[in-house]
């Protein structure tokens, strides 16, 4: 299998210090062949930080995709019968994003195509980037690990000694746990031994 043709709804979360991180995985899928979709959370759609330039980060991901980012529920929503994604991404998937999909809270851009792709029957693959794996989010990623068509990239603590909570998704394995996702198959292993 290969992504040539492939629909890859891309939603993107306001894990501010990783946005940056995801413009490489998003061309070499983009290269790949894959029709990239962006989605992007209002904080991601409205806002700057010191780790990136709201219209630049746009800007970017426009010119990879060759669309527009949605930023809002109703355009999400069209993910559902009327432009059925292949696979929805979710680089990076914050807690908060996580707890709400976990929870079936869809107020957002991104968890709302993330619903519209699970109501088809169609793969969700999350890369997760949060403070809190190792806490409170800890519940709602073990719920979702065993959430029919829910799969993640591999994971592991990022920095244990400094942020003994926090965990992030291996990006380097993006296109590997797409393939494993669209075949219905978590990728293994999907913690990370060492860093």
């Amino acid at each position: 299998m290969t992504l040539n043709g492939k629909k890859i709804g891309f939603g993107i979360t306001a894990s501010f210090c990783t946005l940056p991180d995801i413009i490489e995985p998003m061309e070499l899928l983009a290269a790949a062949g894959a029709d990239i979709y962006p989605v992007v959370s209002s904080e991601v759609y409205n806002n700057s930080s010191r780790f990136h330039d709201r219209d630049e980060f746009l800007a970017t991901i426009r010119q990879i995709a060759g669309r527009e980012a949605i930023a809002t529920i109703a355009e999400a929503e069209a993910f559902g019968p009327k432009n059925p994604m292949d696979i929805m991404i979710i680089a990076p998937a914050t807690g908060n994003t996580i707890g709400k999909i976990a929870h079936g809270v869809w107020d957002t851009p991104v968890v709302m195509a993330a619903k519209a792709t699970l109501r088809n029957g169609a793969p969700v693959l999350i890369a997760l980037f949060t403070n809190d794996a190792l806490g409170i989010s800890g519940v709602n990623i073990m719920q979702l690990y065993n959430t029919k068509n829910v799969y993640f990239v591999p994971f592991g603590q990022d920095d244990p000694i400094k942020k003994p909570t926090s965990m992030t998704a291996d990006l380097g394995q993006l296109e590997a746990s797409i393939l494993q996702a669209l075949e219905g198959k978590q990728i293994q292993p999907a913690l990370l031994q060492k860093r």
